[in-house]
């Protein structure tokens, strides 16, 4: 497949990951959304780091930004952290099972969450509920099918 052809189907998925994360939900349901842009950057980076990289990464985090009305540049921040750590360890971590992966993706989430509210509650007073790592458990449940069918379309649409 021609790069151009490959990076329009990573760029097709970018935009569906952002659309999942700004989705309505009723709000009991909104605690358990998935982190969609961070499992997407992780797998792309692990799948194919010579095409997707830390700027990628840095991008989809300011529009995150710009879609949920953050301060500019947190999600951008912690995502370019979270794919250079990703990017210079991604052979070690194409050894792991998937069950490792999985706990590594949720300390990854853990990790973002923590640096998400240290920023904002540097900015503003903000009350820390339980309810806000819940989001981490339901990207733990869905990773390993996530990881699975975003593999099969890579090989399916020839992304390399």
């Amino acid at each position: 497949m021609t790069p151009l052809k490959s990076y329009k189907i990573i760029y097709i998925s970018f935009f569906i990951c952002l659309v999942a994360a700004i989705f309505p939900l009723p709000i009991l349901f909104n605690a358990f959304r998935p982190d969609w842009v961070i499992l997407v950057i992780f797998y792309w980076i692990m799948a194919l780091p010579h095409r997707v990289n830390i700027g990628h990464a840095f991008i989809l985090g300011l529009l995150l930004d710009l879609l949920l009305g953050s301060i500019l540049g947190m999600h951008g921040l912690l995502f370019s952290l979270l794919a250079y750590f990703t990017s210079i360890n991604f052979q070690r971590f194409r050894n792991f099972t998937l069950v490792q992966t999985t706990l590594l993706l949720g300390e990854f989430i853990f990790i973002s969450k923590i640096g998400l509210y240290w920023i904002a509650s540097s900015m503003q007073e903000i009350v820390l509920h339980r309810h806000y790592f819940w989001s981490i458990f339901t990207s733990m449940l869905i990773w390993p099918w996530f990881f699975l069918f975003m593999r099969y379309l890579r090989i399916r649409l020839k992304v390399s």
